[in-house]
């Protein structure tokens, strides 16, 4: 089978939705399929073209950026000739793109999937509100041309205005997650690297700095936690630095997380490689995810957390509470609410026994080759 995936950013740039796309493009790669990735050259020195594990990416250049996004005046002729190209189109939304490309579908008679990751929500203001409507206009005419929707959870798409238009040709199926094993002697190195032993407990989040993370919620919850272990510390993967769009939040939070680190109760650890983040996980008491709004729908990295066993505690977002409510890892917490996040911190730390899982059953669960085969069952059933 010809795949052909069309998304905004594709590695190397990091977030749960390129993690995904890469993922999954590996996957069908590895069951014999020919998989086209076509994306923007959101950074000018990437190449136009190139093979990465056995997957084809193709990238637009790019000519301006609006917001989050980018405007891409050649996509739609590099469209045109890839949709005609391959067997069956998948999309991953949000995206601005994605109407032209599933219309193109629709043209050609090649079956449109769209990946449908989360809503898109904007911080406030006059411009952003702009953009979101675009978006959603956008999507929405995705949606419409597209011959069948997929999503994470039927909790996310019942609690979503946008996916629960289009109930008909929705199917829910489970995130790609995988983790190399860390290597010999990494997971002391990094105990030691990060003084685990005399800062200790370890709270773990994984995420940009965004303010749809919650961050802020974490730090409010910290004097809390810290009056019950003096000695605890938070482990911050991801990107923190020159965030796209997140620079007036990032001003606002930094001076209180500035004298966290003084104090040797923050530390930022940047972006980290998969076989790094075995390494981050396997150091880790509790992972939280306090996100705010629909723009998170999973929390992948709550999976990579309990494939590691280590617990969560994510906010009752729809979607968000699933992987904790599926597999009994972990306590959920109120919306925004720091002093719950910070009960519910406590409660996994004060008893870990409570929270062990089934970590083979996760692992099984959520392999690529597994996702993948369920994508393949929907493809030949929308090619007939």
């Amino acid at each position: 089978m010809k795949i052909l995936t069309v998304l905004t950013y594709y590695r190397p740039h990091t977030s749960g939705l390129t993690i995904y796309a890469e993922r999954l493009a590996r996957a069908f790669a590895k069951r014999g399929h020919q998989v086209t990735v076509m994306t923007t050259q959101f950074d000018p020195s990437l190449p136009r073209e190139e093979t990465i594990d056995g997957v084809k990416v193709t990238r637009v250049p790019v000519a301006a950026r609006v917001s989050k996004g980018v405007i891409a005046p050649t996509i739609g002729l590099v469209a045109t000739k890839l949709v005609a190209q391959n067997d069956v189109v998948q999309m991953h939304l949000p995206q601005f793109d994605a109407p032209g490309v599933a219309l193109r579908g629709r043209l050609f008679g090649k079956p449109a999937v769209l990946t449908y990751h989360c809503d898109l929500l904007l911080p406030p203001g006059l411009f952003n509100r702009v953009v979101n409507t675009v978006v959603d206009l956008m999507n929405n005419t995705a949606g419409i041309l597209s011959n069948h929707i997929v999503t994470y959870t039927k909790d996310y798409a019942d609690n979503s205005p946008y996916l629960s238009r289009y109930a008909s040709k929705l199917t829910p199926i489970l995130p790609p997650v995988e983790l190399p094993d860390p290597l010999p002697g990494a997971v002391e190195a990094f105990a030691k690297a990060h003084y685990i032993k005399e800062r200790h407990p370890v709270i773990g989040m994984a995420a940009r700095f965004a303010a749809e993370k919650g961050i802020e919620v974490l730090l409010d919850a910290l004097p809390m936690i810290l009056k019950k272990y003096p000695k605890a510390q938070v482990l911050f993967a991801g990107t923190y630095q020159n965030v796209m769009g997140e620079q007036a939040y990032s001003d606002r939070l930094m001076p209180r997380i500035h004298e966290y680190e003084a104090a040797g109760h923050w530390t930022f650890l940047g972006n980290l490689e998969p076989v790094q983040m075995a390494a981050f996980y396997s150091n880790l008491d509790v992972l939280t995810v306090p996100s705010l709004n629909s723009t998170e729908a999973f929390g992948l990295v709550q999976i990579e957390a309990m494939m590691n066993s280590v617990p969560c505690v994510p906010s009752a977002l729809p979607g968000v509470r699933q992987p904790v409510m599926m597999h009994g890892m972990g306590r959920v917490a109120k919306i925004g609410d720091s002093a719950d996040l910070a009960e519910s911190i406590l409660e996994v730390l004060n008893e870990p026994q409570k929270f062990r899982g089934d970590v083979e059953s996760i692992k099984k669960s959520y392999n690529p080759d597994s996702i993948a085969q369920e994508y393949e069952k929907l493809f030949k059933r929308l090619m007939g």
